[in-house]
């Protein structure tokens, strides 16, 4: 003797089934970019206030790299080469970004810091990538940059021969462009 199949359960199952994975789909980006902040991982690093209290005598040399997408006419520049730093200490470093183009146009700067050991001990306290930034034709802008090592790369002992790292940023044209040049264009009809 078989059992009747209730194909309205199976199907409701299906269904519930189906709208968790979209579910999880949607929330993965977000929950990826947490971990990433919270662990370091790929190279993210933390944000968070300067604990001046917790300098040490430890050197690091931190050489800034930048790049700038292929579809984004802008210039962007490190003020200088590289800096050393004494971990714990707050330090400033600026960048100079200049829209080439003839129109505004607004980017979104993603970063790295190699070697990745060193990335959870980064921390930035200010800095012009945890926003858009909109730059007008032709328009130059020196964005600063608030970092320090966290005095916690002491106690990493995988962390012990790290005296030289990285900051990488790139610059993105911004996805939201087509909504920023239509608001720029309201705005110019207005006034």
């Amino acid at each position: 003797m078989t059992t009747p199949v209730n194909y309205s359960k199976t199907a409701f199952s299906l269904v519930g089934v189906a709208l968790a994975m979209l579910a999880l789909g949607f929330a993965s980006k977000p929950l990826y970019d947490a971990f990433c902040r919270v662990t370091g991982y790929g190279g993210t690093t933390q944000r968070a206030q300067v604990n001046e209290s917790q300098i040490i005598d430890r050197m690091v040399t931190v050489s800034f790299d930048t790049n700038v997408s292929k579809d984004l006419a802008w210039d962007f520049k490190p003020a200088v080469a590289s800096v050393d730093v004494q971990v714990g200490q707050s330090t400033v470093t600026y960048y100079k970004v200049t829209n080439t183009s003839d129109k505004p146009v607004t980017g979104v700067a993603t970063f790295n810091v190699a070697p990745i050991k060193a990335a959870p001990y980064f921390v930035k306290t200010e800095c012009f990538c945890f926003t858009e930034q909109t730059l007008q034709p032709g328009q130059t802008v020196n964005f600063p940059v608030i970092f320090y090592i966290d005095s916690l790369i002491e106690e990493e002992k995988r962390a012990d021969d790290v005296r030289e790292v990285t900051l990488s940023y790139t610059f993105f044209e911004s996805r939201n462009q087509e909504a920023i040049a239509q608001s720029s264009e309201l705005a110019r009809g207005i006034n």
